[in-house]
């Protein structure tokens, strides 16, 4: 029987630290902005510049806590460097909730309306920070 006190106590303690950590994660990521990071391949046809400029419309979101758009950097050759795209965007939110905004912002959704057709390809790789 004190066996099985035990047992029980180290499941309860054990589940407890589950949660507790669970939730000591949630709220960290609260506390976190959110990184967006948005990789082109555009069309050979599509001009970048103009591309790059059209963009920056992106940045008149009203959750877009800071924008940077560009072009691969002229970084020396290595293979874990990927700059086959043509174009990045880089978008900084204050919080996953206002990075789910910015999906449904009228802004950013034009923007895909009138630019999607001009890449072949879209990558993006989102983060806390």
């Amino acid at each position: 029987m004190k066996s099985r006190r035990n047992f029980i106590k180290k499941v309860a303690f054990a589940g407890a630290t589950a949660t507790l950590s669970g939730t000591l994660m949630a709220q960290s990521k609260m506390n976190q902005q959110l990184y967006h990071q948005v990789f082109f391949w555009l069309k050979p046809e599509v001009d970048v510049k103009e591309f790059i400029v059209a963009s920056k419309m992106l940045a008149k979101c009203k959750s877009v806590l800071d924008f940077k758009v560009g072009t691969p950097a002229d970084t020396t050759k290595r293979p874990v460097i990927d700059d086959s795209y043509s174009v990045a965007c880089l978008v900084i939110f204050d919080s996953i909730e206002a990075h789910d905004s910015y999906q449904i912002d009228p802004i950013h959704l034009q923007f895909i309306e009138d630019h999607s057709a001009k890449w072949t390809d879209v990558k993006i790789y989102d983060f806390y920070v």
